[in-house]
C-alpha cells in the first residue's frame, strides 16, 4: 500500500511541475524581493545581491520615499523600471524613480544626456553622493503590458538604462512628489537567473505575493479546486485500493 501511495505522489508532482513549465518563459524574468515597507532611509534600504540580475520588488507607497541599495563593478549596466497594476485608482499614479550614487558618476547623466533628468530629491544625501530623478513624462493611460505568470495587467511607467563608470555603493527610491498613495513595481536588472529549486520555492510564493498585490484572488481559488480535485482523487484511489 506504501508503495501505491508513493506512486499516486509521484505522478501529482509530476503532474504539477508538468503545469508549471507550460508557462511563458518570460513569467519567469524577475526573481521577486519581499519587502515589509520599512526600507524608509538609507540604513534600512533593502539590499539588491547583484544589480545585474532581474528582480522585482512589490511595494506600496505611504508618503515616504522606499529605498533600495547595491554594489557595483565600473562597467556595469543599470537597468531599473517602474510598473503600475492596472487597478482604477491608481491609473493617475506616477512615482518618481531616484538613482543615488557618487557625485564624480552621476555628473556624466548631466553631460552625455543620457536621459531626461533633475536634481528634485528633497532628502538628504549621504557625504559625496548626488540624485538624479526620473520623472514619467509619458501619456495617461500608459501602455499596458501583460505578465502571464502572475497574470497581472501593468500600465508602463519611467525606465532607466545605463552603464556605471565608477565602482561603489549606489541607492536607488521610488517616491511621489504628489504625496500620493499607491501600488507600484520596482525592477532592476536583466539577466534571468532561476535555479531548478526556484521552480517549487521561489517561483510558487511569488505567484501568492501577486495575487495579494494585484488584489485578485480568483486564480487562487482555481488553483485551490484543483489541487482539491488532484489530491480527491489521490485519496479516492488509496480508497479503492484499501478495498
Amino acid at each position: 500500500m506504501l508503495k501505491f501511495q508513493t506512486e499516486i505522489m509521484q505522478k501529482a508532482i509530476v503532474i504539477g511541475l508538468f503545469c508549471l513549465l507550460l508557462l511563458p518563459t518570460s513569467a519567469f524574468a524577475h526573481k521577486l524581493i519581499p519587502t515589509d515597507g520599512t526600507n524608509i532611509d538609507y540604513e534600512s534600504a533593502l539590499d539588491i545581491p547583484d544589480p545585474v540580475i532581474s528582480w522585482a520588488m512589490y511595494e506600496e507607497l505611504e508618503g515616504k520615499p522606499l529605498f533600495y541599495k547595491f554594489d557595483a563593478k565600473k562597467g556595469d549596466r543599470l537597468f531599473s523600471s517602474i510598473v503600475i497594476p492596472k487597478l482604477e485608482p491608481l491609473e493617475n499614479f506616477t512615482p518618481s524613480l531616484v538613482l543615488i550614487g557618487p557625485e564624480t558618476f552621476l555628473s556624466l547623466v548631466d553631460e552625455l544626456k543620457v536621459m531626461d533628468s533633475n536634481n528634485e530629491f528633497d532628502y538628504p544625501m549621504p557625504n559625496g553622493y548626488v540624485a538624479y530623478v526620473f520623472d514619467y513624462t509619458g501619456p495617461i493611460p500608459s501602455k499596458e503590458f501583460y505578465e502571464p505568470f502572475g497574470q497581472i495587467t501593468y500600465w508602463e511607467r519611467q525606465e532607466i538604462d545605463l552603464e556605471l563608470e565608477a565602482p561603489g555603493k549606489y541607492y536607488m527610491a521610488v517616491f511621489d512628489k504628489n504625496g500620493s498613495y499607491g501600488k507600484l513595481a520596482v525592477a532592476i536588472g536583466y539577466v534571468e537567473d532561476f535555479s531548478g529549486n526556484d521552480f517549487v520555492t521561489v517561483l510558487p510564493n511569488a505567484w501568492l505575493e501577486s495575487r495579494y498585490f494585484s488584489e485578485d484572488f480568483s486564480p487562487l481559488f482555481i488553483l485551490v479546486g484543483i489541487l482539491s480535485g488532484i489530491f480527491g482523487l489521490i485519496g479516492f484511489g488509496i480508497y479503492r485500493k484499501v478495498r
